[in-house]
């Protein structure tokens, strides 16, 4: 039963893989180029700038919000230790029931 499953997935990823390919190769032809940007029209101030940065270098765009999301994670976990000490859950020296 084990191998069914097995092949039945590996079927499965190599139909994933290979729809694209064939299904490009049918028809179309040469497809014209999608550009994405951020509809900044009705923002302000940061969100703004953050649009614009979007729209204008993405490689700015990316390290921004590589150094950005660990730095807000590691605020909301300081801020969430801070606001459960203040309400008396200690996590620091909890005692493992289990076995």
């Amino acid at each position: 039963m084990k191998k069914l499953w097995v092949k039945f997935l590996g079927l499965i990823a190599m139909v994933s893989v290979l729809l694209p390919g064939i299904a490009s190769a049918a028809g179309g032809g040469a497809a014209a180029p999608l550009i994405i940007v951020a509809d900044t029209r009705k923002l302000s101030g940061i969100l703004a700038w953050w649009g614009n940065m979007y729209n204008e270098s993405m490689v700015e765009f990316t390290v921004f919000t590589v150094i950005l999301i660990p730095a807000i994670g590691v605020a909301f976990g300081v801020l969430a230790d801070l606001i459960m000490s203040h309400i008396g859950i200690d996590l620091k020296s909890r005692e493992l029931s289990e076995h």
